[in-house]
């Protein structure tokens, strides 16, 4: 008897050897397969998140939002500025502050001023305007999809500032 108790510790020591190596092995190819799944679910991210990234640039603003012209839009800075000797014409008319009073007075009158109504649910308003001289104004207007310009002419008689659209150009 004390010969097979040795035999039966070794029988159960390699019952236990093989049973927990089996164990291992199983663990690890169920490790292996998560690892498969989780990559894969990663590349469909990555991929779902570059389509996403594609798409957000062909999103377009809001009317809300502050609109820039398009290039060539935009008027030079020095275009637009009334000489001393218009600002003095304009002020024996009446206007005390000229340049502002002319473009506060052109943007409350624009919506009877732009020759054009606004699409997909825009609304057409002078972005950028430039007092010429004592007698013409130039205006870019859009609604966020179409625009144009306007060559406009103004007459002061007491202060009061009458507007005349001479053309107008759609972009």
């Amino acid at each position: 008897m004390r010969n097979i108790l040795p035999w039966i510790l070794a029988a159960i020591f390699l019952f236990l050897a093989v049973y927990f190596y089996w164990q291992k092995n199983e663990a690890e190819s169920r490790q292996a397969i998560a690892d498969r799944q989780v990559e894969k679910i990663d590349s469909e991210l990555e991929q779902e998140q570059a389509e996403t990234d594609s798409l957000e640039g062909m999103v377009l603003p809001p009317d809300t939002m502050e609109l820039v012209p398009p290039g060539g839009a935009a008027f030079v800075d020095e275009l637009g500025s009334l000489s001393q000797s218009d600002v003095q014409k304009l002020q024996r008319k009446g206007l005390k502050s000229p340049e502002t009073d002319l473009m506060n007075d052109l943007n409350r009158k624009q919506n009877q001023l732009i020759p054009e109504k606004g699409t997909m649910g825009g609304t057409m308003a002078i972005r950028d305007s430039r007092i010429l001289n004592d007698r013409y104004a130039i205006a870019y207007y859009e609604d966020g999809h179409n625009g144009g310009y306007l060559l406009l002419k103004y007459t002061v008689n007491n202060g009061t500032i009458n507007w005349t659209v001479v053309d107008n150009s759609k972009l």
